[in-house]
């Protein structure tokens, strides 16, 4: 079953449910990616919805740094509880060892030597790593990697 098709399911699953978080999240994912098709005019494949996903739990962590500087944990709890049914869509995330081990041979593959291949690196590491790895995790690694 395709990731689109599983959101679907899912969306009539809180519905018969009743859980309103859920469904309030999964139909604000399904207008993010109407959009894009609308947008783009395009039909959205699993690594487009999962581009979305992690664009909406970038936005969702930045929320929730926002709230609770502002003393605000109400609203946080509710981007958590968004955050914690976002995270069932997205494949299983590598952890820091295999980042750093993949940054490591990709930037060997490359003969990258220094800060300044940091942006060829990237485009790189992007490609390969794009919906397994969590961005922030791989460009510190990649940092790490070239400031040796």
């Amino acid at each position: 079953m395709s990731l689109k098709a599983q959101i679907t399911e899912d969306m009539k699953t809180a519905m018969r449910a009743k859980d309103s978080v859920r469904l309030g999240t999964i139909r604000l994912l399904q207008a993010a990616m109407k959009q894009k098709e609308v947008d783009e005019r395009i039909e959205l494949d699993d690594a487009a919805i999962i581009a979305i996903v992690d664009k909406l739990l970038k936005q969702r962590k930045d929320s929730i740094t926002a709230f609770e500087s502002a003393n605000r944990q109400d609203l946080a709890d509710v981007e958590k509880a968004e955050m914690e049914v976002l995270k069932v869509y997205l494949p299983v995330r590598m952890t820091e060892a295999e980042i750093t081990a993949a940054v490591q041979a990709i930037v060997a593959d490359l003969g990258a030597t220094g800060p300044g291949d940091m942006g060829k690196v990237m485009g790189a590491v992007k490609t390969q790593l794009a919906g397994k790895a969590d961005m922030g995790l791989v460009s510190a690694a990649v940092k790490a990697a070239l400031t040796k």
